[in-house]
C-alpha cells in the first residue's frame, strides 16, 4: 500500500488539512479534532489490525486526549511523541480572520495587503518557502511529523515502540496534559511499555526578536503565579480619610514584583525572564460614589530550580516588606491629617485564612458559601481562586486591612534532561546529522522558553514543595489540581524537537516548509532509531 505522509508533499497536504480543523481552546472545533484525529489515525493499517492500540480519553467538557501505540512485538521500551492540537483565537486576523486557517488562500489574501506585515514577514510571504496560518507552526506541524513517524515505524516495524500523544488545552490550562498523566500510566501497565524518553514536537521559539537560529531544546522553563488579594476599608468618597483604598496597597506590592531581579536565575547560563503583572483590578461589578475596597493581582514568575515552596517563601517575604512600607505611608498621613488609623496592613497566607474562617464558621458554612464560586459558568480558574479568597475574608473582616498571598493556576513546574545519557546521545546524534545532512546548524538550548507539556511528564522535586501549592491555591482539588504523585512515576528525560517557524501567536505565524516536510522527518527517524534498545521480553 502507498505511503500516506511519507513524502513532503503528502505531509504538507495533512498539516494543511489539520490546519483547516479549527481548534481554538475551548471552542467547539477543539472537542471535534480528537475524533478527526482518530479517523486520520484510523486509515492506517496497522490501527485497522490493532484498533484496541487506538484511544480517545476523557479529559474535560467533553475534550479528549487521542494516543496512539505503535508497538513492536518484543520491544518495551517506549518512545511518547507529544504534542498538542488546540490554538490561540484568531481575531488579530482583522477582516482576513476567516481565512486564517486556511494557508494557501490566507498567503494569496496577505500578498493583497503586503505593506500591512513587518519587513521579515514580507520577505518570507515573496519567498515561497513559509506556510502561513494559524497552527501551521504551534503546533500542529508537531503533530503531522509525529504520524508520519508513527507510520513509518508500523510499516517498517521499527524495534523501539512510538506512543503519540496529542492532548487539547495546552494554551490555557494544559488540562489536556494534566489528565494524560494518569492515561499514560494505564497504557504503560497495559502494555507492558517502559517509557525511555517524552519527545515533543513543540516548533523553535526565537531567544530574541530577529533571532532565526535552530534550536532543540533539553527542558523546558517553569511558570508559576503568585498572587495577591488586597482588602482595605470602604468609606464614601466624600469621607476618604474613614477607610483605604485597596488599589492605594496594592501599588506597593506590584511595584516590588514588576522586574524583581531575586526571581531571577541563571541556570547553564540561560537566565529567566524577570517577573511582572499579568493582572491587576479592583473587584467591584459598577461604578458608586463607594471606595474600592478589594482588588487583586496576579504575577507571572519563571522558574528553572526554584520549587513553589521557595517562590512563596521569597513572595511572603516581599509582601511583608511592601505593606509594612503602605503602613508606614499611611500612618504619616494619618498624623499629618491628624485621624486615627483604620489599623496596619496584615499579611498572610490563603492557607491560614481558610483555617481560620473554617474554625470561625465551620467547615460546613464555608463549604456552603464557596459552592456558588465554584460553580459559577462563566469565571475562569484565576477568576474563582480570587473570589473563593474574597468570600472566605468577606466573612472575616476582623482580619482586614490585609494582603491575601496565593496561587492562581496555572503551575507549570520546570523541568531538564540535559545531564541524562540518553538526551545527550541524541542530541549529538541529531546536531551532526542535520550539520552533515542539510547544512543546518542545530543549538542546544537548556530550557525551552515557550512553556509546554513536558512540565507533566518529568516531576523531580524531591521536597514535596507541591504541598504549598496544593494549599494555597483556592481551587485546588476542585476546578485545578496537577497530578504530582503520578508525575513522579514517569521516570524517563525529556526533549524537545520541533520544526523552525516564526511569529507564534501572531498574525504573522509561519512556517518554513522545506525545514518541516524534508529536514525534519528524516531527522526525526534517525535520532529514534539511534536510541540503543535496553531490553527485550
Amino acid at each position: 500500500m502507498a505511503s500516506l505522509w511519507g513524502t513532503p508533499e503528502k505531509l504538507q497536504e495533512l498539516l494543511v488539512e489539520m490546519v483547516g480543523w479549527k481548534s481554538m481552546t475551548l471552542s467547539e472545533g477543539e472537542v471535534e479534532f480528537a475524533y478527526k484525529l482518530k479517523e486520520k489515525l484510523e486509515e492506517l493499517p496497522y490501527f485497522q489490525q490493532h484498533p484496541e492500540h487506538l484511544h480517545l480519553s476523557e479529559v474535560n467538557w467533553e475534550r479528549e486526549n487521542v494516543t496512539a501505540l505503535y508497538k513492536h512485538p518484543e520491544a518495551v521500551d517506549t518512545v511518547v511523541l507529544m504534542s498538542h492540537f488546540d490554538t490561540v483565537s484568531t481575531a488579530e486576523y482583522g477582516d482576513l480572520e476567516p481565512l486564517a486557517c486556511s494557508p494557501y488562500e490566507l498567503a494569496e489574501a496577505f500578498k493583497g495587503v503586503r505593506d500591512e506585515l513587518d519587513p521579515d514577514a514580507q520577505a518570507d510571504l515573496d519567498s515561497g518557502e513559509y506556510l502561513f496560518g494559524r497552527g501551521t507552526m504551534d503546533m500542529k506541524a508537531g503533530l503531522a511529523l509525529h504520524m508520519a513517524m508513527i507510520e513509518k515505524a508500523s510499516t517498517e516495524q521499527w524495534p523501539i515502540n512510538l506512543l503519540l500523544m496529542s492532548v487539547p488545552d495546552e494554551e490555557v490550562n494544559s488540562a489536556g496534559m494534566r489528565y494524560g498523566v494518569s492515561k499514560l500510566l494505564d497504557l504503560e501497565r497495559e502494555f507492558g511499555l517502559e517509557y525511555t524518553l517524552f519527545l515533543n514536537g513543540e516548533p523553535v521559539f526565537a531567544q530574541k526578536p530577529g533571532d532565526t537560529g535552530h534550536y532543540l531544546y533539553t527542558g523546558s522553563i517553569g511558570k508559576i503565579m503568585p498572587a495577591a488579594l488586597f482588602y482595605g476599608k470602604e468609606t464614601h468618597v466624600g469621607e476618604p480619610l474613614s477607610g483605604i483604598t485597596s488599589s492605594y496597597i496594592s501599588t506597593y506590592l506590584t511595584h516590588r514584583m514588576e522586574w524583581n531581579e531575586n526571581f531571577k536565575e541563571t541556570v547553564y547560563g540561560e537566565t529567566t525572564p524577570l517577573p511582572v503583572t499579568l493582572m491587576q483590578k479592583d473587584m467591584k461589578l459598577e461604578y458608586s460614589a463607594q471606595t474600592p475596597y478589594r482588588t487583586s493581582a496576579m504575577y507571572n514568575v519563571f522558574l528553572m530550580e526554584k520549587n513553589a515552596d521557595e517562590v512563596f517563601a521569597q513572595f511572603e517575604k516581599i509582601a511583608i516588606e511592601a505593606m509594612d512600607h503602605c503602613t508606614s505611608d499611611y500612618l504619616k498621613m494619618c498624623k499629618r491629617e491628624d485621624i486615627e488609623p483604620v489599623g496596619d496592613i496584615r499579611v498572610m497566607r490563603f492557607r491560614d485564612l481558610k483555617r481560620y474562617a473554617i474554625k470561625k464558621f465551620g467547615r460546613e458554612y464555608i463549604d456552603r458559601a464557596l459552592i456558588d464560586t465554584m460553580m459559577h459558568p462563566e469565571w475562569d480558574v484565576r477568576e474563582k481562586s480570587m473570589h473563593v479568597a474574597d468570600v472566605l475574608l468577606i466573612n472575616c473582616q476582623e482580619l482586614t486591612p490585609a494582603c491575601v498571598l496565593l496561587y492562581a493556576p496555572p503551575y507549570y513546574p520546570a523541568v531538564n534532561s540535559s545531564d541524562d545519557e540518553l538526551v545527550k546521545h541524541c542530541v549529538e546524534q541529531v546536531t551532526n546529522n542535520a550539520k552533515e545532512k542539510f547544512g543546518l546548524e542545530l543549538q542546544q538550548i537548556h530550557y525551552f522558553n515557550g512553556i509546554s507539556d513536558l512540565s507533566y511528564v518529568n516531576y523531580g522535586d524531591k521536597e514535596d514543595s507541591f504541598v504549598t501549592y496544593e494549599k494555597n491555591t483556592p481551587v485546588y482539588g476542585d476546578s485545578y489540581s496537577i497530578p504530582f504523585q503520578a508525575m513522579k512515576e514517569l521516570d524517563a528525560p525529556v526533549l524537545n524537537v520541533g520544526p523552525f517557524g516564526k511569529d507564534a501567536h501572531k498574525r504573522t505565524e509561519r512556517l518554513h516548509i522545506k525545514n518541516t516536510f524534508e529536514e525534519m522527518p528524516l531527522l526525526l527517524e534517525e535520532m529514534i532509531l539511534s536510541i540503543p534498545v535496553k531490553s527485550t521480553v
